[in-house]
């Protein structure tokens, strides 16, 4: 076996080195190409047609002519105009061809499900990036016998149901019942299990069967994989997760800010891993990162994306996250560091100017490499503060680290006080913390990372209030809406509606 792991390590190697030649090509020359690409595979198709693709491939800058032709789309706007034709099986609406498959997509917890078309093309584009994240393995120290080992893929069933001509489901699920061939030898827990829609009677199986395999890799939402991983720990009542799988070194995650979870994440290992950031969306496989010396991702500018980044400020954007007016977004070149980008994404699944909902920043604009700082109607501003998820992430950290707490889903929204508003946060934790002391780390956490956040909080935003739940209630109340497992998320931020009846749960569910 570690002939074969140095066979495959080499070939992994090779592959990443053939990738990197391609490094000599500007970003801005990759991302000319892939929307030229685009717009001649879509020029046929009713949307093609209606904005006039053949003139825009005919132009001498076809960026411009197209951010000029065609309008910048949210999910609701492109349903309501063309997509709902594609779910209704009608041919080359936004892409060419029937779509067949449909991810159903809602952000976090919560929120309506969204139906994400999903083409061969796209799927075709997420295994490529796949491999090209598999070839970046190589830069992080692994040695050869752990590609030999297998890999736990922990998403969504796989049990997808036929709705009239397509199939809907989780984009993990999806990709869950068609394995590409170069990893169906080491996927795990297997088409037979991945199939079981109940979330805790797949985990009983995983739990039952983890020891007849041979992990070395962790693919997941980090929050789901630590679900899994308790789970099979109690089963088998041993310490830790390498008393059953001792290989295990690997941890691919995304979908949510991995650091807050790290401490307890790592309680339930003997030894700490080599963690790879990922950022898979329903609409495309975005990022990864492709070295360990940074917590960028790099993006992926030749794979089917045409990208486009608008600032997100009170000039582009209002305080409910839609865009005001008809700005301009920028494309990869004119891109800067340290500044808050709302992203938009032209597709091989016929997804046009569409604005994804994530906000993002460039850490190394010569790399391209970008972190996800929040979400374009996750954030708060009810007075100016402008405080985005990632800067929650990082109070929620200061917590952690100066109590020594272990906090693994928080959410918060703005409440009008008597005279001021302010932040509401439920904190969930197991252990006997000093609420006091919670609410001063954390407040004072925030005015250092965010300026606007401590103006206010000298003018009109009143202290935030603090409420430390037992950890069982965030799950709960996803079991509760129907979001319990997969790619599910809980949402950081709550609209006032939706908090309110978070309160009332909360005020009437014990705990377990």
């Amino acid at each position: 076996m570690p002939i074969v792991g140095a066979l495959i390590k080499r070939g992994v190697a090779l592959g990443e080195r053939i990738d990197g030649r391609r490094e000599g090509i500007s970003p801005i020359q990759h991302q000319k190409r892939v929307l030229k690409r685009l717009l001649k595979k879509a020029q046929p198709t009713a949307f093609g047609q209606y904005f006039k693709f053949k003139t825009i491939l005919k132009s001498k800058d076809p960026i411009q002519v197209f951010q000029q032709q065609v309008p910048i789309y949210d999910y609701d706007t492109i349903y309501e105009k063309w997509w709902h034709m594609s779910l209704n099986q009608v041919e080359n609406v936004t892409w060419k061809g029937k779509v067949k498959y449909f991810a159903k997509s809602s952000g976090t917890s919560g929120a309506p499900s969204k139906h994400i078309p999903l083409t061969e093309d796209m799927m075709r584009a997420m295994r490529r990036a796949g491999l090209k994240m598999f070839f970046a393995l190589t830069n992080f120290k692994i040695g050869p016998d752990l590609f030999t080992k297998e890999m736990m893929m922990l998403g969504g069933t796989s049990d997808l149901k036929n709705q009239g001509g397509f199939f809907a489901g989780d984009l993990s699920g999806i990709n869950a019942s068609k394995p590409p061939f170069w990893l169906r030898p080491y996927y795990k827990p297997g088409t037979k299990i991945s199939k079981i829609s109940s979330w805790d009677e797949r985990i009983l199986e995983i739990a039952k069967q983890a020891p007849n395999w041979d992990i070395g890799y962790l693919v997941g939402i980090p929050s789901w994989l630590q679900l899994m991983m308790e789970r099979i720990i109690e089963y088998h009542q041993v310490e830790t997760i390498h008393d059953i799988w001792p290989n295990l070194k690997v941890c691919v995650h995304g979908g949510v800010h991995f650091e807050p979870l790290r401490k307890s994440f790592e309680s339930l290992m003997a030894h700490p891993l080599i963690y790879m950031d990922s950022y898979l969306a329903s609409e495309g496989f975005i990022a990864y990162q492709d070295r360990p010396e940074t917590r960028g991702m790099k993006l992926i500018l030749d794979n089917g994306i045409f990208f486009e980044f608008l600032e997100f400020n009170d000039q582009n954007f209002d305080s409910n996250g839609q865009i005001i007016g008809t700005p301009t977004p920028l494309s990869i070149e004119d891109v800067e560091e340290g500044v808050n980008y709302a992203l938009l994404i032209s597709t091989c699944a016929g997804t046009w100017r569409y604005l994804i909902g994530d906000t993002v920043l460039f850490l190394d604009k010569s790399r391209s490499e970008i972190i996800i700082t929040g979400r374009t109607k996750h954030y708060l501003s009810v007075c100016g503060e402008h405080l985005s998820v990632d800067n929650m992430n990082q109070g929620v950290q200061a917590i952690e680290s100066e109590l020594g707490a272990s906090i693994r889903e928080f959410t918060v929204a703005a409440v009008e006080g008597e005279n001021y508003p302010f932040h509401r946060w439920y904190l969930g934790t197991d252990q006997n913390l000093n609420p006091e002391k919670v609410l001063g780390i954390l407040d004072s956490t925030l005015q250092s990372v965010n300026e606007d956040y401590a103006t206010e909080r000298n003018a009109v935003l009143e202290a935030p209030e603090i409420h430390l739940i037992p950890l069982s209630r965030f799950y709960q109340w996803q079991e509760k809406t129907g979001h319990m497992g997969g790619q599910n998320k809980f949402p950081r931020v709550m609209k006032y509606s939706l908090f309110q009846e978070w309160e009332q749960f909360i005020n009437e569910v014990q705990p377990t």
